[in-house]
């Protein structure tokens, strides 16, 4: 099983863990994102899970899944109505043991597909590696709505490694997606990792850098805070440029909470 894999179910598990905690009011309080409250992560993270099992499992009812999903959205429905449409009957603890075995059964299959199979998605089509990654970055940024809701910390383990991998990889994209040039090569990023490792990524150099720890710097590619909330180090024009808008994730161009919005902890 791809390593990727068996830390998407890792996450989920331990999201699944916290949110069973949650009290119904706590369900529907409104989370940082967008004003969503915690049933619609979950309904948003179980609704592209399951999609997802589609892309894995049957090319047509995926392309049919997908044709219906841009006709909905074209016509202005939102990822959040749509998942309310969907869903609406399940209530919080329906919704949540619905969520879990789809996700493991898209990590299973994922985990044994062969890594160099393509698989179709809403833009062009992605690696099985980099899917997988796309699905933990999800349920961890999401998952990191959540606890926010509560303001409650949660343990950071190396398998945020896959977040900020996927954040040091979409640095071109960042500016690409917002129709901006891509301002120069990739800084240097330098990270400590909640276990005391380094990582480190590009080429080594003092003028443009991005240094500090590891959970910080995946919680500012996910756009879960603002850079200036954070103790990461950043030098240089590039690196700063980059770490303002830094996006790891697809979609349009999205803007970063402004400093103070989410920097309790």
């Amino acid at each position: 099983m791809l390593e990727v894999a068996a830390d998407l179910q890792a996450e989920a598990d331990e999201l699944h863990g916290f949110l069973r905690e949650l009290s119904d009011d706590e369900w529907a309080q409104a989370t940082p994102f967008m004003g969503w409250t915690t049933w619609d992560v979950v309904a948003h993270l179980h609704f592209f899970d399951q999609v997802s099992v589609l892309a894995l499992s049957d090319a047509d009812a995926f392309a049919a899944r997908r044709k219906a999903l841009i006709e909905a959205m074209g016509e202005g429905k939102t990822n959040q109505q749509i998942a309310r449409a969907e869903y609406g009957a399940l209530g919080n603890r329906e919704l949540l043991d619905a969520w879990l075995p789809t996700c493991h059964e898209m990590a299973e299959q994922l985990g044994r597909s062969d890594p160099k199979r393509r698989l179709p998605w809403f833009g062009p089509d992605m690696g099985v590696q980099m899917f997988t990654t796309a699905r933990l970055m999800e349920t961890w940024a999401h998952g990191q709505d959540v606890y926010d809701v509560r303001k409650t910390s949660r343990e950071a383990t190396d398998r945020i490694k896959h977040i900020a991998v996927l954040g040091v990889k979409t640095f071109g994209w960042t500016f690409v997606n917002r129709g901006l040039d891509v301002p120069g090569p990739p800084p240097y990023v330098r990270l400590t990792a909640p276990s005391g490792a380094i990582w480190e990524w590009n080429e080594p150099g003092e003028a443009e850098k991005v240094e500090g720890d590891a959970l910080e710097f995946c919680r500012v590619v996910t756009q879960g805070r603002n850079v200036q909330d954070t103790g990461l180090s950043v030098t240089g024009d590039v690196a700063n440029r980059w770490m303002a808008i830094a996006q790891c994730f697809a979609g349009g161009a999205a803007d970063p909470p402004k400093p103070g919005e989410r920097s309790w902890d």
